[in-house]
């Protein structure tokens, strides 16, 4: 069926989970409408921004597009539901405006920068190491493999115990806390929906994570340690400590942010790899090119489908008319595909260069963990470069309910082992 402004479908989260990503219709968009008003029954409407520069003129512009007044994923049915999300669950630096978000971020950026991640460095590639050891150990036959779910045994716990282990999450608590970001994120899934709504799953989850960190606090003010619980307990702002709600605010931003996007960018670039085995075989024969590989999976995968702004006052954009108080939706994977920027955008190229991606947003948002999901990335794909002789899909790849993160819960893979040198 031939795409129409009125009959293409962004939101409905089925879609998702069966085809991916909306490219035809974020495609469509980019040359018919670029800046769209998206209204349609039982969704709160809002403008869908498709193009590269239109999303980082409004991430560049903060003070004209807010991102307090929203919850990052807003796009939920006109319902009671949907006005309890608007109650912010959460108050972290996702909903934070200058210059609080600045205060804010400034706490534990230093955390973060090349210099500062330098030091874990032998850390991170030696968790990817031995997870890589871990599926060596299952395999069987000669060459020896395994058949594993690749998201379970290897993309979801890099990131997770690495961003454990920074805030200082003992890893006997691990799992616990990764079920928790799953409800978070996925409460909408039927895989991870324990409660009646998927609101309710996402909030007792939120709750969940909150009352164990409360305890961790506790626990810190009693005993600092060399961890970002601490450092947080410890921070103040005007002279005064982290009021309660945004303090657990940050940790549930922390953790979640830190886990569920670099899992995903890790998931969808192993599938790249085996679905580009040209790719595969090239980035074998040059491990060097890693570093601009990594930038081509982040492109591809664009683990964030899109975040909010609502416009502070009546402002024209690309000849419409945005009036005070409406919504508009930065769909990131749009805008890593756009054709003004790049260059046979639908092709995986792992030599593109340059290479000027969204995936970690653009301008005072820009993700705080960007240097540290890179270091992951790095880590775990040059140890699947160093062992793994072939890798093949062995099932089909199933992916998170949701409009928010593109997620991949199960990819079921065949790899085929070389042992450790």
């Amino acid at each position: 069926m031939a795409l129409t402004l009125d009959s293409l479908d962004l939101v409905n989260p089925e879609r998702y989970v069966s085809e991916g990503y909306p490219y035809a219709e974020w495609e469509f968009l980019r040359h018919r409408a670029p800046l769209f008003w998206y209204d349609r029954p039982n969704v709160r409407p809002f403008w869908a921004v498709t193009k590269h520069a239109d999303i980082i003129a409004i991430s560049r512009a903060p003070e004209l597009f807010l991102s307090s007044r929203r919850f990052p994923f807003f796009v939920v049915p006109r319902s009671d539901e949907g006005e309890r999300e608007q109650q912010l669950p959460v108050r972290n630096l996702l909903q934070m405006d200058l210059p609080e978000h600045r205060h804010y971020r400034a706490l534990t950026s230093s955390h973060f920068t090349p210099r500062a991640l330098r030091k874990l460095e032998g850390e991170v590639t030696a968790i990817a190491r031995a997870i890589v050891d871990g599926l060596y150990a299952r395999a069987r036959g000669a060459p020896p493999a395994v058949e594993c779910d690749f998201v379970l045994d290897v993309s979801a716990r890099l990131p997770l115990a690495v961003i454990a282990a920074m805030l200082g999450i003992p890893p006997e608590d691990r799992a616990t806390v990764l079920r928790w970001t799953n409800e978070v994120i996925g409460g909408a899934d039927p895989e991870f929906q324990s409660e009646a709504t998927p609101a309710e799953t996402s909030l007792r989850a939120k709750d969940d994570l909150f009352r164990y960190f409360m305890e961790l606090c506790e626990q810190r003010r009693q005993t600092p340690r060399e961890d970002l619980v601490s450092v947080l307990v410890a921070a103040r702002i005007n002279g005064e400590p982290l009021p309660v709600f945004e303090l657990m605010s940050y940790f549930h931003l922390l953790v979640v942010a830190g886990n569920e996007t670099t899992r995903n960018a890790t998931s969808g670039g192993l599938v790249a790899l085996i679905q580009n085995p040209n790719q595969w075989r090239l980035l074998r024969e040059n491990p060097a090119m890693l570093a601009s590989a990594i930038e081509e999976i982040l492109r591809w995968t664009s683990p964030v489908i899109q975040f909010t702004r609502t416009a502070a006052r009546d402002l024209e954009l690309r000849g419409q008319r945005i009036r005070e108080g409406e919504d508009l939706a930065l769909y990131y994977p749009s805008a890593n595909r756009d054709e003004e920027v790049f260059e046979a955008p639908n092709r995986f190229d792992i030599t593109r260069q340059p290479n000027p991606h969204l995936a970690f947003g653009i301008g005072e948002h820009v993700c705080l963990g960007a240097n540290l999901a890179r270091l992951e990335l790095k880590a775990i794909f040059a140890e699947l470069l160093r062992r793994v002789e072939h890798a093949e899909l062995t099932g089909p790849i199933e992916r998170l309910r949701s409009v928010f993160v593109g997620g991949i819960k199960h990819l079921p893979v065949r790899l085929t082992l070389r042992p450790t040198s």
